[in-house]
């Protein structure tokens, strides 16, 4: 038979030990565990970026009708939005890594891929938008929208000067995930 301690004694244990699950939990994954997430993330996201824009090259060039251009822009436009938070998604479910500033990093690779993943979807919006009525004036607007979207890309990178960390800096070098 449980005495009323025995209880009291019980509950007091699944506390502790609940509290003791949770405060191991507080901290973030470690400068490795962290890069080898980030690098997890970035990497299929820059291999779909890369063919995005290596398609987008093409169909700047390609023999096609305005209206079938803008189809194949605004698709492949939608597809770097989407791969943009894919990889800001898995960052931020790699949560803030053990370093001194670890959640100002975290906040600056995720804030870097909010601004790239934005400024896909401007592009897309603005394509979207193109009479393709005349050929002339349409390209000139993808041409716009395109020039555009590199320069808000290239805004949208990361300063990494002020994110230094030596401890995620030798992560991100030794990690296999990220090579």
């Amino acid at each position: 038979m449980r005495t009323r301690r025995t209880a009291t004694a019980g509950k007091l244990t699944v506390v502790l030990a609940t509290l003791v699950l949770v405060a191991a939990g507080c901290g973030g994954p470690s400068p490795r565990a962290w890069a080898a997430s980030v690098c997890q993330a970035l990497t299929p996201w820059r291999a779909e970026i890369s063919k995005l824009t290596s398609s987008t090259k093409q169909q700047m060039t390609a023999q096609t009708t305005p209206p079938q251009a803008k189809e194949n822009l605004v698709r492949l436009f939608a597809g770097a939005e989407q791969a943009s938070e894919t990889a800001r998604r898995k960052v931020e479910e790699a949560g803030v890594p053990e370093v001194d500033h670890g959640p100002e990093v975290s906040a600056g690779f995720r804030g870097s891929l909010s601004k790239m993943r934005d400024a896909y979807g401007r592009a897309r919006t603005t394509i979207d938008r193109l009479d393709t009525a005349q050929a002339g004036p349409f390209y000139d607007g993808v041409r716009a929208a395109v020039d555009t979207l590199n320069q808000e890309y290239d805004a949208s990178a990361l300063d990494t000067s002020k994110l230094n960390s030596p401890e995620l800096k030798e992560a991100f070098d030794e990690v296999p995930e990220c090579r």
